[in-house]
């Protein structure tokens, strides 16, 4: 045994348990969550034998600080085939605690899950959420779905979406600050995506504001038509004028309900598409360091199969792997449509130019009027140049996103 397995085998009586920055430990158990397997990092921070582990409920390590809420989140999760991130506090077997941020995969026959020592600055937050939580548990007698649902307010409260996004940039906190921990290089593919995000977020408050500037400039074409039906006889050319502009910009606002509003649109989906991309290449580093593990271990684990649980685990290292750069392409396919979408909006806004210049020209012909005429266009230059500015704000981040993955 050398220095550092001992320094680390030396357990203290209370607090605790040794759970090195560096550990990844694994386990796996059936679909009621029976433990089947594990590795000898498990073993040592529960401070178990094999035989008290295997055929135990992974209920054997919970501890008693940790909310129901999240669990009834963590099953729900899982029960519909999906994976899940999640900060944990667990107690060994003498009494000592650990805290893991662990990444549980659905895999055939059950549930594979491997863990990291947590160390960013957000899990300092996170525990003093758990710990309001069981407060109002076990003081306030609220139920599991209601410590979920609270859970999920704090999260929403923090600008995330659902627990999926929350757990994902939790992931990536984790992966950078164990990074920097271990004095390793960034992790370039975490920070690549986490631009990505970045600029995914910027790019659906870059539409959004083109939506309200859309809706600002539903009414010029109205004021057009009623200054023209002061000024001149039915269907003269400040009418005509008007309801082109009018259908022009009518034009442009059903291709914002297509493509920016709802859960389908292209702005939707490629927020969509890097949060799930920046999952899976965490949780596939995650598996991979939990098989880097494997190799390195040593050790007795009684009649377990380590072969079989290092196929297992490659098999799935190989389809999260895969499942990220599917991803990744998703994203890029969605950026370039957005690109597309956004010169067809250019094109269209040339037209809008074009009219607004003959509206001007016909000011000038009506100089009783003209003053009132040549605001509204003022008025509707100033709309364009704004929605103009967001078009290219929109394309260069589209394009950004869509040149990282090159």
């Amino acid at each position: 045994m050398s220095f550092v397995e001992r320094r680390i085998e030396a357990r203290p009586s209370t607090g605790e348990a040794p759970f090195g920055l560096n550990e990844v430990f694994f386990s796996r158990t059936d679909e009621r969550g029976v433990i089947e397997a594990g590795n000898y990092v498990f073993k040592r921070v529960a401070n178990y034998e094999w035989e008290e582990l295997i055929g135990a409920p992974h209920k054997i390590i919970r501890h008693p600080d940790m909310p129901k809420g999240v669990f009834q989140l963590f099953w729900d999760t899982l029960k519909a085939g999906e994976s899940i991130g999640a900060y944990v506090k667990n107690k060994a077997k003498d009494g000592l605690y650990y805290w893991v941020f662990a990444v549980v995969v659905p895999c055939k026959g059950g549930y594979l899950s491997a863990r990291i020592s947590p160390s960013s600055t957000l899990f300092d937050q996170v525990k003093t959420i758990y710990n309001e939580l069981r407060q109002a548990e076990t003081k306030d007698g609220i139920t599991p779905e209601e410590s979920a649902e609270k859970l999920l307010d704090w999260i929403r409260a923090k600008g995330f979406e659902n627990y999926h996004q929350f757990a994902t940039h939790a992931m990536s906190e984790e992966l950078l600050a164990r990074d920097v921990g271990l004095e390793r290089p960034k992790d370039q593919k975490i920070t690549d995506l986490r631009k990505m995000m970045s600029n995914a977020e910027t790019l659906v408050e870059e539409t959004q504001g083109l939506v309200k500037d859309f809706d600002a400039m539903h009414t010029i074409p109205h004021n057009l038509r009623v200054i023209a039906s002061r000024i001149e006889p039915s269907g003269g050319p400040v009418t005509v004028l008007s309801q082109n502009y009018g259908a022009m910009s009518r034009e442009m606002s059903d291709w914002f309900a297509a493509h920016v509003m709802g859960e389908n649109s292209n702005f939707n989906t490629i927020k969509l598409a890097v949060t799930n991309s920046l999952f899976v290449v965490g949780m596939a580093r995650i598996l991979n360091e939990c098989d880097t593990q494997f190799q390195t271990e040593r050790r007795s684990f009684s009649d377990i199969d380590m072969e079989a649980e290092r196929k297992i685990l490659s098999e799935l290292v190989t389809a999260e792997t895969d499942r990220a750069h599917k991803g990744v392409e998703e994203v890029n396919h969605e950026a370039d449509r957005i690109m597309r979408a956004c010169q067809v909006m250019h094109r269209q806004f040339l037209g809008l130019s074009s009219t607004r210049v003959l509206c001007k020209i016909e000011s000038a012909r009506l100089p009783e009027s003209g003053e009132t005429l040549s605001d509204i266009i003022d008025q509707l230059g100033v709309f364009q140049e704004r929605i103009s500015r967001r078009l290219d704000d929109i394309t260069k981040l589209s394009n950004e996103i869509r040149m990282m993955d090159h």
